[in-house]
């Protein structure tokens, strides 16, 4: 039986982060003013009723500025009592008089602060929260929750066990499509809920050792392919989002794009043991009388209204599930294990092309896979490393979450470069007679099934045509459920000539980072390893090294703790040429890959796996 699970949750925010600066142009600003309190509780009212009427449940997310006020306090009780909304408790929205005045500070994003300032605003929002509703909070948030806050709450807070704790690629590329001026950065998270391991909130815990003792889900259900592509904040389950981008018939007034994402996150449940999740966070800032985004007030209104139309019908039509975060929170522990991988495959909705994408997430990676590009990984987190990642001030990280990459296509290049050099990807080149070519350039489609705890890709063929000779070949990746490893097959089908041998030269090019700037690569150990080894400290020397019958080819990068490797399966790998490569300055890359002389109808498979170096 399919499930598909909905978490609708407001907060009321007494200062909202947009109507603050836009129902105050020209004035100075006054985070008391009483207009704007009274227009943002109007705002969370009517969206408190529109879900309701929809017969929608709601987690209610109490701003600390809310807990100061009586009216915001009373409509959440009353809520609760009348539709059994859960009253939780937001890290966002703390900027009020009582905040300003303790902290003498304009920042608002909890995990930017110092720790012993973390530790602090907890103890104050949560001592808050306690003196007015008697008990402490299940479910808690921000747009980013680092591990060291988390493990602080749940240690001294032990009833949360649910929290929104991430944004799913809110990092640069949001951070340029705003100006340059929205800094928060943190790529490289699961999209849907996950528990989040004690050492690194982006990766999810192995086992009950690693466990942070909540379930995280993210800020907003997004666009996979949209929003990698692009900016986030246009391509999402928030109508906001939908508006932002532009993305409805502006003489209609309709969103259909809005109800193909919602639908594509329902089809989910394909790939994921017949469950699916989406959720939609709202604050009242958006919907001010002003209007928003070239929208007026009526649209913004509209907007929201449908939107939940749509979930409600859904809920009648039994298609779907409304939990409040705590009831998800249990529905998810009794549903998920720890090594049960979370897979996406995803099509493009919105710009009519054909694009396909795979996104695979469990606690060793997260894996992206384009079908565009003939099924190349073209992102790779290494969650295996569990990378203590420290964020705030007084910390390496001040604003940078992201988890580190090894493979980044819209950060470094991918395949298709400008101009000398590599991008990062992981991809295979097939060679004939001097000509060659990279499985990069064949578009093809995906199908997903699953044998055992092996979730697998099976790619239509595609045809490779050299001056002489055609050949037809089909790959298949497999991702084996706690395994910490993606494995690739290439097969070729047929050949124009039978007798013909072809090269494959099965490849990735990475390095590391979570922006588009390089990093220091000096250092990383690059191996050769069979019956003898050969390896290359980095220097940006351009040096090769290969070795025939090579049992594995490896890379250790200090700097982020993590070892990744290739081989070639053993009935497989006689004859097969393992070879690593350094790069230089202006292609600041390192590459490790296998070559070998393939016949019609025989199959070459690869492996990569990531680990935590010692």
């Amino acid at each position: 039986m399919s499930e598909f699970i909905l978490n609708v949750i407001h907060r009321p925010e007494m200062v909202p982060e947009y109507s603050a600066t836009v129902a105050g142009h020209g004035k100075e600003e006054d985070i008391g003013d009483k207009k704007l309190l009274t227009e943002s509780l109007d705002i969370f009212r009517t969206q408190q009723q529109i879900a309701h009427e929809n017969g929608l449940k709601v987690t209610i997310h109490m701003t600390y500025a809310s807990l100061f006020n009586e009216e915001a306090v009373k409509i959440a009780k009353e809520d609760h009592e009348t539709y059994g909304d859960e009253i939780a408790l937001s890290l966002l929205g703390l900027p009020c008089e009582q905040f300003r005045e303790k902290y003498k500070t304009k920042d608002f994003c909890i995990w930017m602060f110092s720790m012993e300032d973390k530790k602090a605003i907890v103890d104050d929002v949560f001592e808050k929260f306690y003196e007015i509703f008697g008990v402490y909070p299940q479910s808690t948030g921000s747009y980013y929750m680092d591990a060291e806050l988390t493990n602080y709450i749940k240690e001294k807070y032990p009833s949360v066990k649910c929290a929104i704790a991430t944004c799913w690629e809110e990092g640069p590329k949001a951070y340029h499509t705003c100006n340059n001026s929205w800094y928060t950065l943190f790529d490289g998270g699961p999209w849907a809920p996950w528990i989040p391991s004690k050492q690194n909130t982006h990766a999810p815990a192995a086992d009950e050792s690693e466990d942070s003792g909540i379930v995280a889900i993210p800020h907003l259900s997004r666009d996979l392919i949209a929003c990698y592509d692009g900016n986030g904040s246009n391509f999402g389950t928030h109508p906001q989002n939908v508006l932002r981008g532009m993305i409805y018939d502006s003489k209609t007034w309709e969103f259909p794009y809005l109800y193909n994402l919602i639908d594509q996150y329902r089809d989910q449940e394909k790939y994921n043991n017949g469950y699916a999740y989406n959720m939609m966070f709202v604050g009242p800032g958006w919907m001010n009388k002003m209007g928003r985004w070239e929208a007026p007030y009526e649209l913004l209104l509209k907007s929201y209204s449908d939107g939940c139309k749509y979930y409600g019908e859904l809920k009648k039509e039994g298609k779907l599930t409304d939990m409040t975060m705590a009831e998800f929170a249990d529905y998810y522990r009794g549903k998920k294990t720890y090594s049960e991988p979370e897979c996406a495959l995803w099509r493009d909705i919105l710009y009519g092309s054909d694009k396909q994408l795979f996104w695979y997430t469990d606690p060793y990676m997260r894996a992206g896979v384009n079908m565009d590009q003939g099924g190349a990984v073209f992102d790779l987190r290494p969650y295996a490393a569990k990378l203590k990642w420290e964020v705030g001030i007084g910390t390496k990280h001040v604003q940078d979450a992201s988890y580190p990459f090894l493979i980044q296509e819209k950060y470094r290049a991918g395949y298709f470069t400008h101009y000398a050099g590599e991008g990062t990807i992981r991809s295979a080149k097939i060679s004939y007679e001097g000509e060659e070519t990279d499985l990069c350039l064949c578009r093809t489609k995906a199908h997903f099934s699953k044998e055992g705890t092996a979730r697998i890709l099976t790619l239509d063929p595609v045809e490779v045509v050299f001056q002489g000779l055609t050949v037809k070949i089909q790959t298949k990746l497999y991702f084996e459920e706690g395994s910490g490893c993606i494995r690739i097959a290439r097969e070729i089908l047929k050949m124009s000539r039978p007798d013909a041998k072809v090269e494959i030269n099965e490849y990735m090019s990475a390095c590391y980072g979570t922006t588009e700037y390089p990093e220091d690569m000096n250092g990383i150990i690059l191996r050769c390893e069979g019956e003898s080894a050969k390896e290359i400290i980095y220097a940006y020397k351009c040096r090769e090294e290969s070795l025939v019958n090579a049992k594995a080819v490896s890379a250790v990068i200090p700097a982020i703790e993590t070892k990744v490797s290739m081989g070639a399966l053993q009935k497989e790998a006689d004859g097969a040429e393992g070879y690593i490569r350094e790069g230089y300055a202006f292609s600041p890359m390192f590459t490790l890959g296998y070559k070998k002389q393939v016949s019609e109808k025989e199959v070459f498979e690869t492996w990569l796996r990531l680990e935590k170096a010692d």
